[in-house]
């Protein structure tokens, strides 16, 4: 296991265990596009739970990877926007995303947990029909621990902000440029957006590379107060960016 990916499962197997059991543990990830953080994501995810079932086999799975991907406004809703031709354009900005919506469900999975607590479902994102597909992922009593993982879900500006004092950890996937640019111009070409190389890399530098400096220059600008950890992304096959957007 990567050295970081090693330090962010021990980091949050520590904190558990000082977690009430009538509480979650829950976690954000973020970085800029392009960063690898959903698959760290995965990889923390898979980690906690082999670790838990190491000693209890028979249960359940603790730990459960939820992306802020599900929470694009679809089309429709973007084509109501004052300037839905700009919206579509700049579709991935952090003013495309329900961020309100993603919130109101990191707040739920905050609740206490009780006997009566009912499973809370998220939505997707489906790249196909290009629009969110509801109540995808599942987070039920049983999941203690809840990965989050966005590029926008530690902005100190709201409504991303508001859900802040309710992680008990928050990492940060920081990468320079040069390689982000590289990754998603491949990424965009692999995935049949645009049919070369150079046009992938306009497309990055119109939209991705700059939503990535907001990120960015906004988290660590406030490293004490906003991240717990900082990594370095890696180009490791371990935790390599996936190759969706």
């Amino acid at each position: 296991m990567d050295e970081q990916v090693k330090r962010l499962v021990d980091t949050t197997w520590a904190k558990l265990q000082e977690t009430p059991a009538d509480r979650r543990l829950l976690i954000a990830i973020a970085g800029a596009p392009g960063s690898g953080k959903t698959t760290l994501s995965k990889l923390v995810t898979k980690a906690i739970n082999d670790r838990h079932l190491s000693t209890h086999p028979n249960d359940p799975a603790i730990a459960a990877f939820i992306p802020m991907d599900g929470y694009h406004y679809s089309r429709a809703q973007l084509d109501t926007f004052p300037n839905a031709e700009e919206a579509h354009r700049r579709r991935g900005s952090d003013f495309t995303f329900d961020g309100e919506g993603f919130v109101n469900l990191v707040k739920k999975a905050a609740a206490p947990l009780t006997e009566e607590t009912e499973d809370i479902y998220a939505p997707s994102f489906d790249h196909a029909i290009k629009d969110p597909v509801e109540k995808t992922f599942r987070i039920g009593r049983e999941n203690r621990v809840v990965v989050f993982e966005g590029n926008y879900i530690l902005l100190p500006n709201a409504p991303w902000s508001n859900a802040l004092p309710l992680y008990s950890l928050k990492f940060f996937i920081r990468a320079p440029e040069p390689t982000l640019r590289a990754r998603l111009a491949a990424r965009h070409l692999a995935a049949g957006i645009v049919p070369t190389l150079e046009l992938g890399q306009a497309r990055a530098d119109f939209n991705d590379i700059p939503n990535g400096r907001q990120i960015q220059e906004g988290l660590l600008a406030h490293p004490t107060g906003t991240v717990d950890v900082v990594l370095e992304s890696r180009e490791d096959e371990t935790w390599a960016p996936t190759a969706s957007h």
